[in-house]
């Protein structure tokens, strides 16, 4: 910033405060400006952004003592002051600081110039710093975002639900789990990181979500997958048949006759709901053998094999294989 913008600007006007405004009330009106207009705040609106640089360069002057005060000083002894080139028509900028200080001569009065501009530019940071406002190049940095690792139960992450957090060295927080998370999911929470060195907005917290597995479920994108056993009778001549819901009583669903391992009976809308949109549940259905058989049963199943035609169902998936 140019030393004539000193002159011309009221940085107190800028934030709204009273000159005699103290530290306290100037951070917290300066972080109440900030949230308003930064541009993450107001994505594309160029009048938030250049407003959200002059509350910046505002806050970087009055924020630090010494250049409050040299700023305080400057306003006061130079007002209606301008600086102007030097040439015939008079003595330029150095005339005034000149007379500031009452320094006679070219060589005295850049001496105290630079002195000045040292101890307002380059011995309280300078362009050089990263602190942000008019020290820095884009405003007053945003806090360091902060990584976390959390495990939920396959439920909690099907249903959403606000579980607390307790960061390292921190105050525990509450964070809103949304319905859907998957495993491996990132969630960013919003000021939820460290602090801004220099005035600007906390960084956030990232969230990465680890989700157990369940005994019965599985996810599927938006669906819910489980496997259901019925038996060979049930797959043959048709049944009706419960199959079990997340969180919920059990459904009745009808097995066609002649189904066989493997087919899909669906469920709409008993999956996953989320902003994604709403899943069903896939019951897959599998034949289960019996392992063991009375000698009665074993008499009647071996007169229904002979009694069934002497098929091979393989015989075609060998063909095909042969084919190829």
């Amino acid at each position: 910033m140019a030393s004539q913008d000193w002159f011309d600007k009221d940085f107190y006007a800028v934030l709204g405060v009273d000159k005699n405004v103290s530290e306290a009330d100037l951070k917290k009106t300066y972080r109440k400006l900030a949230r308003q207009y930064h541009p993450d705040s107001n994505p594309g609106d160029a009048k938030a952004e250049s407003k959200f640089k002059e509350i910046s360069e505002a806050n970087s002057v009055l924020s630090d003592p010494e250049l409050r005060k040299e700023y305080d000083q400057i306003r006061a002894m130079g007002s209606g002051a301008r600086f102007q080139a030097g040439g015939p028509q008079g003595g330029g900028f150095e005339d005034v600081f000149g007379g500031l200080f009452n320094q006679g001569g070219r060589t005295q009065s850049s001496a105290s110039f630079e002195d000045l501009l040292g101890g307002m530019f380059g011995g309280a940071g300078g362009f050089g710093t990263s602190t942000g406002g008019f020290r820095g190049a884009g405003g007053p940095t945003k806090g360091r975002d902060v990584s976390a690792n959390t495990t939920l139960d396959f439920v909690t992450a099907i249903r959403g639900e606000t579980i607390k957090l307790q960061p390292q060295g921190g105050k525990a927080i509450n964070v809103k789990i949304p319905e859907g998370v998957t495993d491996g999911q990132k969630i960013r929470l919003k000021g939820k990181g460290e602090p801004s060195p220099d005035g600007g907005v906390p960084g956030d917290l990232v969230l990465t979500v680890s989700v157990r597995k369940h005994p019965v479920f599985e996810r599927d994108g938006q669906n819910l997958r489980v496997v259901v056993p019925v038996t060979f009778t049930e797959a043959t001549l048709g049944a009706t048949i419960e199959v079990p819901t997340l969180g919920g009583e059990p459904v009745k669903l009808r097995v066609a006759a002649g189904t066989p391992s493997g087919r899909i009976l669906r469920v709409k809308g008993r999956g996953v709901t989320s902003a994604k949109g709403e899943g069903d549940l896939l019951a897959e259905v599998q034949v289960a053998v019996p392992s063991h058989l009375t000698a009665d049963a074993l008499k009647h199943l071996e007169a229904f094999a002979k009694a069934m035609p002497n098929e091979n169902p393989r015989e075609d998936l060998i063909e095909r294989a042969k084919a190829n």
